[in-house]
């Protein structure tokens, strides 16, 4: 049965979606910004730095010419849209810390705070998973991996089963973040059972780690659901002190 969110649930979701949306455009502007340039056979510039609209002027082709007139119009003007949204995601990030320091006690807050002190993960993700998915009424651990979105879709006929990968019907967001998450907790907790879990199935298999890796995150996933619900720490997890 599907639980259906208040205005105020759906409303909540909306700061970190607009962060996703304005991340991926402001990464869209500068590929654009350089592959402008590559075309003038200009490597090496970072139009992200601060200083950048004050070097275009002085940048030069392989032959010794300056950038043409219309090309260097379009990149300034991608260069302000690219300084707009780097500051509506700077307003986002900081009305969301001051939320959070307003009503740390707050139940969704709680766990933004909870889950920010595993070291690996940010404030950013862990309000994202909270609003997400976390702050749901879940039946158990299968109905918080698949509303990720982490489980797997067989295919059967007769006496034939076989994977078709996942399912790919659950939350989008909440799946790429799982995944991307999973690749970092493997960098930060070394030392967690998930990880010494990961490595065993791992290490003498070719191949697998990307397979594996959707394993992780359901597991891991699963794992942080405990931690917010019930205040179990997976084992092996480092916490930072609380504030």
């Amino acid at each position: 049965m599907v639980a259906i969110p208040t205005i105020q649930d759906e409303d909540a979701k909306r700061p970190n979606r607009e962060h996703e949306s304005l991340v991926g455009e402001q990464s869209r502007i500068v590929n654009r910004m350089k592959a402008a340039l590559i075309r003038l056979g200009i490597r090496g510039f970072n139009p992200k730095l601060k200083k950048a609209a004050e070097r275009l002027d002085g940048l030069r082709s392989p032959e010794g010419e300056p950038i043409p007139p219309n090309t260097l119009a379009e990149l300034r003007r991608d260069m302000a849209r690219r300084r707009l949204v780097s500051d509506q995601i700077r307003q986002i990030e900081d009305a969301r810390l001051e939320r959070l320091k307003q009503a740390p006690n707050d139940g969704p807050h709680a766990m933004v705070h909870l889950l920010a002190r595993v070291i690996g993960v940010g404030v950013e993700t862990a309000d994202m998973l909270v609003q997400e998915v976390l702050s749901r009424s879940m039946r158990d651990r299968r109905a918080v991996a698949r509303y990720a979105g982490l489980t797997g879709s067989p295919d059967e006929s007769g006496r034939k089963r076989r994977e078709k990968g996942l399912t790919r019907s659950g939350n989008a967001r909440v799946r790429r973040g799982m995944i991307q998450l999973a690749w970092r907790f493997l960098m930060f907790q070394k030392d967690s059972t998930l990880a010494q879990w990961f490595r065993a199935r791992t290490e003498n298999a070719r191949g697998t780690r990307k397979t594996m890796i959707v394993a992780l995150a359901r597991k891991l996933l699963i794992a942080l659901w405990r931690l917010v619900r019930e205040g179990v720490v997976p084992d092996g997890v480092v916490l930072r002190p609380a504030s």
